[in-house]
């Protein structure tokens, strides 16, 4: 009982001792490394940067990465990887703007486009989710081959031609604004809170921290490891969707060449944001915080007029020291 009674105190004592220790240092260090990036914009850039319009740029830029990072923080988290939500932006922008859909759009309404994006997604998506998790093929190879597919099923279909958004409300909604502030941003900050809500607040997001840290021991536990992963990859498919929308609104046209190395991009603000890339933690706060740390580097970058190469390995040496801090959180935590 004594001996008891002093493990249990002398717990909380040691978290007491380190209020920042964990995921609320990480945050912190993220929040201090983007206070700190802000602080050279402005230095550097001056009132340009400073401006509240280039900070609405930077919040526009950063909102499609920003749901694509969402989806892929589930899947990661979830002990997975997905190489292909790139591809699936540009093939779903493609077939949310073909003659047929928009037509469609223009005599049922603007959602038929929307819908087409989130199916075309979702479809993806399960086809990513039923190889891996019922096929059991590794997850590299599965979603790079759907990222090679669905590039050229994209080109296909275009005839490696730009197509044209011509539905006016489509357009008159997704390019305005509420409050000041564009509605892709609104779009990607109900995508965060919805994705926190659904990785902290539910069974759902459990399971995937439990298939994520041990597979074998979920499937134990009574989880159906192998549907669950299905539904993470649609989940990846149905945000990829999502920012073809916000792509199709940005650029008011669809490309087979949009979404390009986007899923790199996405990937790597998840990994700086404090997600385990062996799966089993994840954090929607630390992706946003991560999306927002490079959309603002690049925008110091370009409002300085820097070389895109030297954004490139500025880029490379962040993700080269998360991954390398995750791995001394991750000893740490295996020592205590």
């Amino acid at each position: 009982m004594q001996r008891g009674g002093a493990t249990t105190g002398a717990a909380p004592a040691t978290r007491s001792r380190n209020p920042l220790a964990g995921g609320a240092g990480r945050m912190v260090g993220l929040v201090i490394a983007l206070v700190v990036l802000c602080a050279v914009g402005a230095l550097t850039g001056g009132e340009r940067f400073a401006s509240l319009d280039n900070a609405m740029t930077i919040l526009r830029q950063a909102a499609i990465y920003g749901v694509l990072a969402v989806g892929m923080t589930f899947v990661i988290t979830g002990g997975g990887i997905d190489l292909s939500v790139g591809s699936v932006l540009g093939l779903a922008s493609i077939w949310a703007s073909t003659v047929a859909t928009q037509t469609m759009a223009e005599s049922s309404g603007w959602f038929v486009m929307v819908f087409t994006a989130l199916a075309v997604g979702a479809v993806c998506g399960l086809v990513n989710g039923v190889l891996i998790a019922y096929g059991r093929v590794v997850a590299f190879i599965a979603t790079l081959a759907m990222l090679v597919g669905a590039r050229g099923l994209a080109e296909i279909i275009a005839n490696r031609q730009t197509q044209i958004v011509e539905v006016d409300g489509f357009l008159d909604v997704f390019r305005s604004s509420i409050l000041g502030i564009s509605v892709s941003i609104w779009i990607f900050a109900a995508v965060a809170v919805a994705g926190w809500f659904l990785l902290n607040r539910t069974t759902f997001g459990r399971r995937t921290l439990a298939v994520g840290g041990n597979p074998e021991a979920a499937r134990l536990a009574g989880i159906r490891v192998k549907r669950h992963t299905m539904y993470l990859y649609v989940l990846a498919g149905v945000t990829a969707g999502i920012a073809a929308v916000l792509m199709l609104a940005r650029t008011t046209s669809g490309s087979s060449t949009h979404g390009s190395l986007y899923e790199l991009d996405a990937i790597a603000a998840v990994v700086v944001g404090g997600t385990l890339l062996a799966g089993g933690r994840g954090t929607i706060v630390g992706t946003v915080l991560g999306v927002l740390i490079f959309t603002t580097l690049t925008n110091v970058f370009v409002i300085n007029n820097l070389s895109t190469s030297a954004q490139s390995v500025a880029k490379g040496l962040i993700i080269v020291v998360a991954v390398l801090l995750q791995q001394q959180f991750a000893a740490r935590a295996r020592r205590t």
